[in-house]
This record gives structure tokens, sequence and C-alpha cells, in this order.
């Protein structure tokens, strides 16, 4: 599976210590802040719905148009995961470069939480892995935990802060669960495509079917051509309406990609965009009703 781009670039560690003028180290007053670091923003913001105020948090990939498989590690990445307290990674393969750069910032002493790991999620039977763990609400709840408990360990006398407020955001977790199970009750087995496996844990927990071709998905996930029989294959689940939706992750469209989306608007099946990291001015939890609305939406047409 393709993950970050592990192009990683030459880093001085012994870069100017300015540029990290934005974290409170632990040698402060004892109300500093945990210095977090979390891959994308989409974790950044489960570490700030269960630290509030009392971390500091940086998402290394947090532009919504950007392609988190497109990122390039900076000088300025290497100095924040070099005083970070706690490290949130998704994993299994997504984004390398935390590992590897962590390495070379000699920090030892960081806490790192694997999403993957957290989520217990094994490859299927024919080896392919879907690591795109964060679109799985009960991974989400167990990672919740998960943060509260290094976090705990982190700064001991906000442990049972941290803790209550995993539980509060387990508790909308579980409003979102509930969404996906009338979903599930109501179109169970409803054939859908997608462009990519990234929106395939929450079709799953509606209890949809995916239709797409492996082929095509897997090489628009790796950045590789789709053979014109794959793609003819493809688009044959519009023109013969085979499918209710096609769920599209847009930070990854192409040519093939975008031909997919317009013969399903061309044959009037609605269109579902899903996106890798969190849209301005979303939370985790309002991203994820959104997109559950959307879909909820696409299949009641």
């Amino acid at each position: 599976m393709r993950g970050v781009s592990r192009r990683l670039p030459n880093v001085l560690l012994g870069a100017s210590l300015a540029l990290t003028g934005a974290w409170v180290g632990p040698a402060d007053a004892a109300s500093a802040r945990v210095p977090v670091v979390a891959s994308t923003n989409v974790y950044g913001d489960v570490v700030e719905q269960v630290g509030g105020e009392r971390v500091s948090v940086v998402s290394v990939i947090s532009d919504p148009a950007q392609d988190p498989h497109s990122y390039e590690a900076s000088t300025r990445t290497q100095l924040e995961l070099s005083r970070a307290e706690v490290v949130v990674e998704n994993g299994g393969g997504y984004d390398d470069f935390v590992g590897r750069m962590l390495r070379s910032s000699d920090n030892s002493s960081a806490q790192v939480i694997s999403a993957v790991e957290v989520s217990g999620k094994e490859p299927d039977d024919g080896g392919e892995f879907n690591e795109h763990v964060w679109y799985d609400l009960p991974t989400m709840g167990r990672l919740a935990d998960r943060i509260a408990q290094a976090l705990g360990r982190a700064s001991p006398a906000d442990a049972d802060v941290f803790k209550k407020n995993a539980e509060d955001f387990k508790k909308e977790l579980a409003g979102l669960e509930a969404r996906t199970d009338r979903i599930k009750a109501r179109d169970a087995g409803t054939p859908v495509a997608v462009t990519e496996p990234v929106p395939l844990y929450l079709t799953e927990a509606c209890g949809l079917t995916n239709r797409t071709p492996a082929a095509f998905s897997e090489a628009v996930e790796e950045g590789d051509e789709v053979s014109p029989r794959v793609l003819r294959e493809t688009l044959a689940l519009f023109a013969g309406r085979q499918v209710r939706a096609l769920v599209h992750n847009e930070q990854t469209s192409g040519p093939q990609t975008e031909q997919v989306k317009e013969a399903a608007e061309d044959n009037g099946i609605p269109v579902v965009p899903v996106t890798e990291t969190l849209p301005q001015g979303k939370d985790y939890v309002g991203w994820m009703a959104d997109n559950i609305t959307a879909l909820d939406r696409a299949l009641d047409r």
C-alpha cells in the first residue's frame, strides 16, 4: 500500500531553536502544556479533544488541499518531534516519516502511539491492509483512551481530566455509530463504489458492499495507471447502474478518478466526497457526522 512519501530532506539537528518558540517544554512552570506531535490534523484534533488546554499540539499535515501521500518532511517537523513528549501516528506504512525522524532526533523518551496498532486490525486473506483506520469509529474510541493514558503519564496531575475528556469523546462517537447502525438496518448489502480504500471502514460499518474492482482502487492508491480493461470494468458499474453511490477521495484525484466521477454523475449516481484530513473549521466528530450524512442522503435518493 502506498504511504506518505518517504523522500526526507537532510535535517540539521543544530538548527536554531528559535523555530520551536511555540513549544512549551517540561522544564517550564507546572502549568506547562504537554507537547504533542500528530502526523495529521485528524489525530491532532483527537489529542486536543482529550487534552484540552493542557496540551500543545502540532499536526504535521493539516492542509485539506494537500495529498498526504506526497508529503515531504521539513526541518521544522524534525525539531518539533525532538521536543514532543507524546507522538501520535497512523502507522501501517501511511506515515513512516514519523518513525524515521524520531530516530534521527534521538528522542527516545517520547511516547509513540500508532493508531493501526491500537486498531488491532490485520491484513486480509490476500495480504492487503487498509491503513485508513481513522474512518473506523471504534478504533478512534480506543485511540482516545490510549491518548488519555499517555497524556496522564506525561502530566499525572491532569490524568483524571484526560480520562473524562476521552469518555466524553467516546460518547460522541457512540452517537455516530448509532447512525451507521441505522443505515445498516435500512441499506445492508447495498452496492457502492469507491475511488480508493480510504472510506471503506465507514461504508462497511453501514453494511454497504464495495463493488469496485480491487485492481482499480489499488492502482489509484499506489499512484499507478489503471489498465484500460480495469477502467472499463469500473465505468460499467455506473453505465449499468450497478451501484447506488460513488465515494470519492477528493485529495488524490487524477484523470482516471475524474473520469469515474463524471461517469457516475452522467448516470445519475450520487457522488459522496471524502478527504484524508480534516476540512478547515471541522473537528473529527463533526467531520465524520458530515460524511455519514452525505452517505445517508446519497443512499436515500
